[in-house]
């Protein structure tokens, strides 16, 4: 069926109802119309992302409802009696899409947990292991634009679907053909037969309890938390009411929190971009900042997974942007140094790993080379770094219990992504922003008793380990048009590697399409042992490395450059040359 065909049955099946007629009737640009029905929107690995709006290539009651029929059937298939638990951040349409798919879990006799208000996501991963659940599912589309929404499943261990339940789940949605399979019961029916309970404050406790019981210094927070002033921004999301409960009770009372972003709004007035990596989004909070001369600034996008930092240089009395990779890798450092103090890293350090993804800063094989411990590398997706805890898990209950790095059974130290994600301990399997909160401002306490600020650290940090930069490029298409040169780009670099890259020269090419990695100069190959993806990742002397791969939730191609020099000058100018040449390529 053709975009018109699919167009028309919209407008005049008694399926849909009449606010969506109408608005699809009244849309008159062909290539809006195009764009909204030349594809089903896919339900992809780890769910649903698109713009809200009628069309089966958008975010609405019908492209979800069919989503959570699929689920439920997949549920039904593997459990009996089961159990899901929902959560939803302040976008648009993320209460009415999680209550509708609670009704429709609970119409498939699965009981349906929904959070009482807007929840963090990683309080939705640490509720579903909480509460015993076969699944879970968050509506969130986490930092993307205002028009956007999403969806995301999770599984009984806490962690997003991987494989293989996400192809099989997959299989399961696209089983639906017509938005009339999908089953729903009222609210109060549901409530009265059991199959729908609202959760809330048993369970914030307990999730806050988990993160507090991470703390590694006391009786530093004791000392020093009061003196340390932050200033915080939730970005209209859902992190207000955890950061700052978690905040509060560790005993930070210089908190301000900005004004005009508290609230939950899905229109996100003052942002253009709700994305803790995008400098522009912090503007309110550091015009904040400088009137009450804060010592750190924080955000965290709408559903509180990604934590973004400024601190202040006293030097220069700056502040100073930290980027995911700086911000993870300082909280690594803080961590598991007091670990390695306290003796709470494993007898045999190489049982204790560090997981991070390959477009992540390559520090972290130093790191774990002081510490003695593990690095663990997965694919992009912190979805890969909770799987990882999974099946460490795993391998040390069919170990008898024992940790063995020889057999996969490590325990889980820390994880990161470059993308402002990162993980302390194992309460949740996802990123989480409000336990990165807790040990950002704990380690800035902690620095502050030695005398030392945040942008000291982390500058002792370098001069410990090197000077590693990195930096993202993500070029946007849109469309039909846009997925077609987007394959064209990964075709082209696929078929004809480049013998150098900013000067350096390529020394090996990682295919994970295909799973080889191809030695350029010994001109041998190897297979990877990686699950199938889309990614090109290019292996260049002198520590360089450059990354692409599509991405998996908007229509953009994405270019991830690295490198380690002795000094930030060196590093910045050869990260430039690298990040020309390769532009230069796929122009």
């Amino acid at each position: 069926m053709d975009y018109r065909e699919e167009y028309e049955k919209w407008c005049t099946s008694n399926i849909f109802d009449n606010d969506t007629k109408n608005e699809l009737l009244a849309l008159t640009d062909e290539k809006e119309i195009e764009d909204r029905f030349y594809k089903q929107l896919s339900f992809g690995t780890g769910g649903l992302r698109g713009e809200i709006g009628a069309g089966s290539n958008r975010m609405n009651i019908y492209t979800v409802g069919k989503a959570s029929q699929g689920l439920a059937n997949f549920i039904n298939s593997r459990a009996e009696n089961g159990s899901i638990v929902i959560a939803y951040d302040s976008r648009r349409m993320s209460y009415d899409f999680a209550m509708d798919s609670a009704l429709i879990f609970a119409a498939n006799g699965i009981k349906a947990f929904i959070f009482e208000g807007l929840r963090p996501t990683p309080e939705l991963s640490f509720a579903v292991r909480e509460l015993k659940a076969t699944a879970g599912i968050v509506i969130t589309a986490s930092h993307n634009p205002p028009q956007y929404n999403g969806y995301k499943v999770y599984w009984s261990d806490g962690g997003q679907i991987v494989a293989p339940y996400d192809k099989l789940i997959i299989d399961e949605v696209n089983k639906i053909s017509d938005y009339s399979l999908i089953r729903r019961i009222g609210k109060e029916e549901a409530q009265k037969s059991g199959l729908l309970k609202f959760i809330g404050k048993e369970t914030d406790d307990k999730y806050i309890s988990a993160i507090k019981s991470l703390v590694q210094n006391k009786d530093v927070l004791n000392s020093f938390a009061k003196e340390i002033k932050i200033v915080y921004t939730p970005l209209n999301g859902a992190g207000n009411i955890p950061v700052r409960r978690i905040l509060k009770e560790l005993g930070f009372e210089k908190v301000w929190v900005v004004p005009e972003q508290e609230n939950p709004d899905g229109n996100f007035p003052t942002l253009e971009y709700p994305n803790p990596e995008d400098k522009k989004a912090f503007a309110y909070a550091l015009a904040l900042a400088g009137k009450v001369n804060a010592d750190i600034v924080l955000a965290t996008d709408p559903d509180a997974d990604r934590l973004g930092i400024y601190a202040k240089d006293v030097k220069s009395g700056e502040y100073i942007p930290f980027t995911g990779n700086m911000s993870g890798l300082l909280i690594a450092e803080y961590e598991l140094s007091q670990k390695s103090e306290k003796g709470l890293l494993p007898e045999e350090r190489k049982n204790g790993a560090i997981v991070t993804t390959l477009v992540s800063s390559k520090m972290a094989y130093e790191i774990a080379a002081e510490y003695g411990l593990t690095v663990k590398e997965v694919l992009t997706g912190f979805k890969y770094i909770g799987e990882q805890i999974k099946l460490f898990e795993l391998a040390k209950e069919e170990n008898g219990g024992e940790l063995d790095w020889r057999k996969n059974a490590f325990e889980f130290e820390f994880g990161y992504e470059e993308s402002y994600g990162c993980l302390v301990g194992t309460h949740a399997r996802d990123k989480d922003a409000v336990v990165a909160v807790m040990a950002l401002c704990e380690a800035a306490a902690y620095y502050r008793s030695k005398g030392l600020t945040l942008c000291d650290q982390m500058q002792n940090i370098y001069n410990k380990y090197g000077y590693y930069l990195e930096e993202l490029e993500s070029i946007t298409l849109k469309g039909a048009d846009g997925a077609s040169k987007i394959l064209s780009i990964m075709n082209l670099l696929r078929k004809n590697a480049p013998e150098k890259i900013g000067g350096l020269k390529v020394l090996a090419v990682r295919d994970y399409n295909n799973k080889i990695r191809y030695n350029k100069v010994k001109n041998e190959q190897e297979i990877l042992n990686l699950p199938n993806s889309n990614v090109l990742y290019f292996e260049l002397e002198n520590n360089g490395w450059c990354c692409v791969r599509p991405s998996g939730t908007e229509p953009k191609i994405k270019f991830y450059f690295g490198v380690k020099q002795s000094s930030e000058e060196l590093a910045k100018s050869a990260l430039v040359k690298i990040k020309e040449d390769i532009l230069k390529i796929i122009a």
